[in-house]
């Protein structure tokens, strides 16, 4: 439970010092572990709601944290205990929402905010589900730039490197052998690769290429 609290509280503390609403000094997030583990040490249900965010607020009461700090006082005052220990790390992080959905993820270190994602900018993935999500996005966006980040190493360059050879094969279009039908063509790129052609409305497009 108290990795849980203790990301809420940093994006807490996050999340207020980008929207202007705290001091001009990056806050400690040690200092937010250690009023958590304070505040379950004293089973101060009242402190661990005021750290949540608004979000987390609407999806646990007070009455909620209440209850789960009765149930797992034995196991939470440990998890406390950790916290509190001189060699505890603790990360913080925001995330921002823009109105189309796209998210930012920033780190703290060293004082400063960092970009560790972007929606323009896929970071390095945590999870399997994070690198699903951020497939997603650059796909919704059409972005082949965003698309080669997001690929393995050994995959871009196999993208990379078939994509090349694409266009080196495509540089004298017009001394390439056409097969026509109808609205229908075919043509043979040099490279082993193949392009398909239909016309519609008077307009040659490209329906497919290998």
């Amino acid at each position: 439970m108290s990795d849980s609290f203790l990301r809420i509280a940093g994006i807490a503390c996050a999340t207020a010092l980008m929207a202007g609403c705290a001091a001009s000094q990056v806050p400690d997030p040690k200092s937010a572990a250690n009023d958590y583990a304070r505040a379950v040490q004293s089973q101060d249900a009242d402190a661990l709601y005021g750290m949540l965010t608004e979000n987390a607020q609407r999806s646990r009461s007070k009455e909620d944290l209440k209850k789960l700090l009765a149930e797992d006082r034995e196991e939470l005052a440990e998890q406390a205990r950790a916290v509190q220990n001189k060699d505890a790390r603790v990360e913080a992080t925001a995330r921002l929402r823009y109105q189309d959905g796209e998210e930012t993820a920033l780190e703290l270190r060293e004082g400063h905010f960092w970009v560790s994602a972007a929606g323009t900018m896929p970071g390095g993935a945590k999870s399997p589900e994070q690198a699903l999500d951020q497939l997603r996005r650059v796909l919704a966006r059409r972005s082949y730039i965003g698309l080669m980040r997001v690929l393995s190493p050994q995959t871009r360059a196999a993208v990379e490197a078939d994509l090349r050879s694409l266009v080196i094969g495509l540089d004298h279009p017009e001394t390439l052998p056409v097969e026509t039908t109808g609205d229908s063509a075919q043509i043979a790129v040099p490279g082993g690769h193949h392009v398909r052609l239909r016309r519609e409305a008077g307009i040659w497009r490209v329906e497919d290429f290998d």
